[in-house]
């Protein structure tokens, strides 16, 4: 059942067709490409499995422990290419799988805030590492410098193409620049780490738009390939009677002149409709334009809010009160301006496919409230004729676009998603395009298997409670609105928040051949994670299934360790009497081919 995967350091390179192994003076390292692998990376480390963009979580939260602020900004950054950004304003799918958030085991990891953490404390001597290719002599035209498009962009680079972004904004950024408030995003560090990005020699042409100022025809014969990453831009409306009355507002064109300095009309009392982060940041913004009284309203339960609950705290510190089980049916008016929204009440009925609940309207339920302004924050669509009227269809895993030599990334593609997610689409297209224009794949994802010890976190570690990030108080908040509200961890904040990582990277497993089945570690494993199976299936991809557990000792064909379920404490290898228990350090990463 135990596969070998670690040779000694006389041995020398060779590869085959599942593994490609690396000998090393003192570490014994192995590069593997076995399904299994890959599945028990998926299955052991469910934080980075959650992220869209692959990021080392396990690996940069340790070196953040060893205060090796650079390098753990260096593993961010191979993944993700904006640490700081996506430090403050990251959906966080990785902590809502986080086994330190599983029932018994406490709060999750702050992971979001520990990324946030590697950029603030980096020291400023850093320098930024790029594996450089040589130039390939050909040229990519990325429309679009939002996340997926910055993405792309940088990836091309560095795999040597000359890249030219065009982006309709004065500023690039997308969504960054415009669609998220400066209190939760600083401008300065969004252009920093754009730069880092742009320094690459590629070149930026603002205030051109695609399909008006250029035509995408036009880049196609210009360039050896095209990127669409325009994003969603058009925002979704209420369709409701009075949605064109005044002071009606759709929740992007309310950020985006926010975030331009204007100030539009909110009024006292300003009624927001979203659920999301958008929503959010709408209602939050209102009260720094000087409304008394600001609501979020949703049609389900606050509990299915695409938000986390940071910000549903920070709302509620800011006074924004949300109100659930209710959907606008009517905007009321008087001389063209708002004066009040009718809203009918909704229940919770369960269904057989997913979401399973859905919110359905109650009959002569309605009611009225005034209000001076409404704000419709119902998320955006992609505006696919605005960018040109011959896409034949979005493909979108392969990124095609029906168009030869046009491509198409993040939420162009996706519908609207999340910073993170555009960013994984933006880096996958940049290797599906350099793969056309080069005609092989020159990178591939591995799993890196090192030989480790042990773990060195005592078990108190894992009683740590999670450290609460610093803000600013209301006073300051509203003194100026731009003001950034959390301010980041300090050092001994991040160093203690980082002792709480489970560091579900390292694979401990159990040699059947010298194991005695004398049960110790599974007297001492303080999870149920040790296990007498009797058969472990093989999925059709390759992987490994679910343990088929036994309490028949006659039945029992080996003693297991359950990934998904250690918590890599290293009681049972402290016990062990025959030393039959290894562990691994497993890494996703990149190699060439």
């Amino acid at each position: 059942m135990k596969r070998n995967h670690l040779y000694s350091k006389e041995e020398k390179l060779f590869q085959d067709k599942n593994k490609i192994y690396s000998a090393q003076s003192v570490k014994q390292i192995v590069y593997s490409t076995d399904a299994r692998d890959f599945g028990q990376v998926a299955t052991s480390i469910p934080c980075q499995e959650a992220c869209p963009a692959k990021t080392n979580i396990p690996g940069y939260i340790r070196c953040i422990h060893e205060k090796r602020y650079g390098r753990a900004y260096e593993l961010n950054r191979s993944a993700n290419i904006l640490p700081g950004v996506l430090g403050r304003i990251c959906s966080r799918p990785c902590e809502f799988v986080c086994r330190h958030g599983e029932p018994d085991n406490g709060l999750s990891v702050a992971i979001c805030h520990l990324k946030r953490t590697c950029a603030d404390l980096k020291p400023v001597s850093h320098r930024i590492i790029e594996g450089l290719y040589a130039p390939t002599g050909k040229k990519v035209a990325v429309i679009g410098a939002g996340p997926a498009g910055l993405a792309a962009a940088h990836d091309l680079a560095v795999l040597g193409y000359r890249v030219v972004i065009f982006e309709s904004m004065e500023n690039p950024g997308g969504m960054l620049m415009y669609g998220i408030p400066e209190f939760r995003l600083p401008r300065d560090l969004i252009l920093l780490e754009i730069n880092n990005i742009l320094r690459m020699g590629i070149q930026l042409e603002t205030n051109t738009a695609v399909g008006s100022d250029i035509s995408l025809d036009q880049l196609g014969k210009e360039y050896d390939a095209v990127v669409v990453a325009t994003g969603c831009v058009s925002p979704r409306k209420l369709d409701i009677p009075g949605q064109e009355l005044e002071n009606v507002h759709h929740g992007l064109e309310f950020m985006k002149a926010v975030n331009e300095g204007l100030t539009p009309f909110v009024g006292d009392k300003v009624v927001v409709i979203g659920a999301g982060f958008t929503a959010v940041d709408c209602a939050r913004s209102a009260v720094r334009l000087g409304a008394a009284d600001v609501s979020i309203n949703i049609r389900k339960t606050g509990e299915y809010m695409r938000i986390d609950d940071s910000e549903k705290h920070e709302a509620q510190f800011e006074g924004i009160k949300t109100y659930s089980l209710i959907q606008p049916s009517k905007i009321i008016g008087k001389n063209n301006k708002v004066t009040g929204i009718e809203f009918k009440r909704t229940g919770m009925e369960k269904i057989d496919t997913p979401p399973y609940r859905i919110s359905v309207p109650i009959e002569n339920s309605e009611f009225i409230v005034p209000t001076d302004s409404v704000i419709a924050a119902l998320g955006q669509t992609p505006d696919v004729k605005k960018v040109s009227t011959r896409f034949s269809g979005l493909d979108k895993k392969g990124h095609q676009t029906g168009i030869p030599g046009i491509f198409a990334a993040g939420d162009f593609v996706t519908g609207s998603s999340d910073v993170i997610s555009a960013i994984a689409g933006g880096r996958k297209c940049a290797r599906v395009i350099d793969a056309y224009l080069i005609g092989e794949k020159r990178k591939q994802t591995v799993v890196r298997l090192e030989n480790h010890v042990t773990t060195d976190r005592p078990r108190s570690h894992d009683f740590i409670d999670r450290v609460g990030m610093n803000t600013i108080d209301m006073k300051e908040r509203l003194f100026k609105s731009t003001n950034e509200v959390e301010t980041g961890y300090t050092d001994d904040q991040a160093h203690e928040e980082s002792k709480r990582c489970y560091l579900c990277n390292l694979k401990y497993e159990i040699d059947p051949l010298a194991c005695i089945y004398c049960s110790a570690c599974i007297d001492v494993a303080p999870k149920d994670c040790i296990k007498m199976i009797a058969d472990v299936p093989v999925n059709p991809d390759g992987t490994y299934g679910e343990y088929r557990e036994t309490d028949d000792w006659n039945a029992v064909v080996s003693i297991a360790i359950d990934h998904a379920n250690c918590i890599r404490c290293g009681q049972c290898l402290s016990v062990c009497p025959m030393d039959c228990i290894s562990v691994t350090k497993t890494e996703l990463i990149e190699i060439d081919t």
